[in-house]
């Protein structure tokens, strides 16, 4: 493999690198036990990484101390939006798999076009998402892929938060399951903090149980967690009884997977025995409805995660089964698919949109000490959207125009980590055209697959060629 180091792209200079931020008049949105409010004209200073003091007319000491300033008069500032669980460079991979069913999109398209990645297509692939994120308002994103060393330096250009892990089949065995683990020693804490890095076996239905158990015990010695995907499918859990006599979620206590922070990607079918284990585990539950929509797959019970107190968190899936890594569409089919779901209007109100979005999302990425609020003294992820689309006219209820009216397009700057990545919808990490040229001459390559050449098999359904 080649060093990532050689995939490092132009990067735009930056003024603002060792700068404080002010952000000046802005209109602060706030989810508490109170509901979401608006606070309107603040300032918010930041320090370093953090926030240091949110208040009215702050624009002396951004003058004394020479600070970057941005005027966000008419904006309304939110923390910034979190990814749970995604795999960012199949962006490489979008529109190829349309209209088929979840067997043929695994074993006929996704399984045999990822064979033929390579180190350097993973880098741009991850460039590309991580552009898409940032202009989406995303400033954190948990990441299940392959050659993560790659996604990784992605992260570090691209001035994104991160929880990174490198998916790995049971069928690989015990040296790739090593390989992973070193990758997390590799990088966990770099990039400035900004990169967090665990363990991350495929699912129960392509690691076997005793290959599942050896991830746990990795993790423990690693003091990391395990993002995995459990329970996608009503399939899967029928398949699961059929041969283990356990739900995939039991199979994941059985192997003590749950003994460390899980990121449970999906898990749409939970028994009310899953449900009680997950209660008392670190576990989240990473909730991607677009996907589930597109492939007719069901929807999670969100209401009775929440009632037993499991975190759930906002998330996209990869863009070849939702087309896009914008969260703000998966917040809006959120609600949406939970009010129809329960055939009551009155399920998942604002309030509790609110509140999965930002604290459950933060929760999901065991950051909900850092994360998830414009707080003082949590770190600077910020995310201003613009309020002068007709759609969010008028302001009313600024809560309501942002779950069922605004998008990405409307997303103004983006700052992550104290430092501004996006201003005033200019990119200021990605040279965003050399990405798009990259990936271009790499597309009638990508494009092909064989059914008969694959990086595993998704099981229960005849492959088609």
């Amino acid at each position: 493999m080649a060093s990532p180091m050689a995939y490092i792209i132009w990067r735009l200079p930056m003024e603002n690198d060792m700068a404080d931020v002010l952000i000046s008049n802005c209109d602060v949105l706030h989810v508490d036990t109170f509901g979401p409010r608006v606070e309107a004209g603040m300032d918010i200073f930041i320090h370093g990484q953090h926030i240091e003091r949110i208040s009215p007319h702050i624009e002396g000491q951004a003058i004394a101390t020479g600070v970057e300033c941005v005027d966000a008069t008419g904006l309304l500032a939110m923390p910034g939006l979190m990814n749970t669980h995604a795999h960012v460079p199949m962006v490489l991979f979008r529109g190829l798999a349309e209209d088929v069913s979840v067997h043929a999109w695994f074993n006929d398209y996704i399984f045999p076009m990822e064979s033929g990645l390579t180190p350097e297509d993973v880098y741009w692939g991850a460039m590309l998402g991580m552009a898409e994120m940032i202009r989406a308002g995303v400033t954190s994103v948990a990441d299940h892929y392959f050659y993560m060393d790659q996604v990784a330096q992605a992260v570090s250009d691209s001035g994104m938060r991160a929880n990174l892990v490198w998916a790995v089949f049971g069928h690989e065995g015990v040296e790739k399951l090593d390989r992973t683990c070193e990758f997390v020693e590799r990088w966990q804490g770099k990039a400035d903090g900004r990169i967090s890095t665990w363990l991350g076996p495929h699912a129960p239905y392509t690691c076997p149980p005793e290959f599942l158990r050896l991830a746990a015990q990795r993790a423990h010695d690693l003091q990391v967690g395990i993002h995995i995907h459990v329970s996608e499918t009503a399939e899967q859990v029928t398949l699961s009884l059929e041969q283990h006599g356990i739900t995939p979620v039991q199979m994941l206590a059985e192997t003590n997977v749950l003994s460390v922070p899980t990121i449970l990607g999906h898990c749409l079918f939970p028994t009310e025995a899953d449900i009680k284990l997950l209660a008392g585990a670190q576990s989240g539950v990473a909730h991607a409805p677009k996907t589930y929509l597109k492939l007719g797959m069901g929807t999670a019970p969100l209401p009775r995660y929440r009632a037993a107190g499991i975190p759930v968190g906002t998330a996209t899936d990869g863009a070849v089964s939702s087309n896009t890594l914008d969260i703000l569409e998966q917040i809006r089919l959120m609600a949406l698919t939970q009010k129809d779901a329960a055939g009551d209007s009155t399920v998942m109100a604002l309030s509790e949109v609110l509140d999965t979005a930002f604290h459950g999302s933060a929760r999901v990425l065991r950051m909900e000490d850092k994360l998830g609020d414009l707080v003082e003294g949590k770190l600077a992820d910020i995310t201003l959207i613009s309020q002068d689309n007709p759609a969010m006219f008028p302001r009313f209820n600024a809560a309501a125009n942002l779950v069922y009216s605004a998008s990405s397009r409307d997303v103004d700057t983006v700052i992550c980590n104290g430092k501004i990545l996006m201003l005033h919808k200019n990119l200021l990490t990605i040279d965003l055209a050399q990405v798009k040229r990259e990936v271009s001459m790499r597309l009638d390559r990508l494009n092909q697959r064989d059914p008969n050449r694959r990086i595993a098999t998704y099981p229960g359904g005849e492959a088609r060629a």
